[in-house]
């Protein structure tokens, strides 16, 4: 049995990628699971699952999918690379809505991911501890590291506990030699949001979403261990297979963890400003 079983908990972005992974596993570790599919009509997988829509940026949305909960799994947003003003409707905007239903509610936790693309412009060769820089390398990873202040901020004003998830590649497999870093395993996905819905912490944290994997950008033992996550996945067992192949990435995007998140509208060194003598 699952120390989560029978909480109540709220699921946004249920319809996402990540959304579709973890709604199963949630209910297989009897979890009574509110699903928000945004505009999508999702299709209750359960009894023990009730679906709701909305726009989250709508306090009429946001009761909907909190009504009755505890924790809410934040998993709704823009999730790649986009024009400002989408970014900031969807990952501002609706975020801070969600964090005023959740004081309206009452929840106790709010588990919100937040990316690798908070830091993606450290260079690949840096290994990162949990309380390394943020070093956005766009618009939506600016946006994540709004997002973890906002957490952190609704945990010092009101008392609503946070765990920032920092993902990597949630990917059923790692494909290219970038994963072999920044990879999460579905079923350590799993595991982690279980952990995160569960385990005891002190108010406010921060952890790697990644598997266990040699190569990783991330120095995870600390803050994994802060809520029990041990990752049993490792993108290691597919080395040989993607070190046969050509790396996708430009050759700037090699140098920097965010890979090919770094060099969209990117300025090269060569046009940028000269500094003063």
């Amino acid at each position: 049995m699952s120390e989560a079983t029978g909480m109540r908990v709220a699921l946004s972005g249920a319809g996402g990628q990540i959304g579709a992974v973890l709604r199963p596993r949630l209910l297989e570790a009897g979890i009574v699971l509110r699903s928000g599919g945004g505009p999508t009509a999702l299709t209750p997988l359960s009894d023990k699952e009730t679906v709701t829509t909305g726009d989250l940026r709508e306090p009429e949305a946001v009761d909907r999918l909190l009504e009755g909960t505890e924790v809410l799994v934040h998993m709704a947003g823009t999730s790649v690379e986009k024009p400002l003003p989408e970014v900031i409707e969807n990952n501002l905007v609706a975020l801070q809505a969600v964090y005023e239903g959740a004081r309206r509610h009452g929840l106790r936790r709010i588990v919100f991911a937040s990316s690798n693309h908070a830091f993606g412009m450290h260079a690949v060769d840096e290994r990162l501890a949990i309380d390394a820089p943020f070093r956005p390398d766009g618009a939506y990873g600016l946006s994540k590291a709004w997002g973890e202040l906002m957490g952190r901020m609704y945990w010092d004003r009101h008392g609503i506990e946070g765990v920032a998830l920092r993902i990597g590649s949630a990917l059923p497999r790692p494909t290219e030699f970038r994963h072999l870093s920044t990879w999460l395993g579905h079923d350590d996905l799993g595991q982690l949001v279980l952990r995160s819905i569960a385990a005891p912490i002190p108010g406010y944290v921060a952890v790697w979403g990644a598997s266990n994997n040699p190569r990783s950008y991330w120095d995870n033992a600390q803050a994994a261990a802060a809520i029990g996550y041990r990752p049993t996945q490792s993108a290691e067992d597919w080395a040989e297979e993607i070190l046969a192949k050509e790396n996708p990435l430009d050759p700037i995007a090699r140098t920097l963890q965010g890979g090919s998140f770094t060099t969209i509208d990117y300025t090269p060194q060569e046009e940028r400003p000269k500094r003063g003598g």
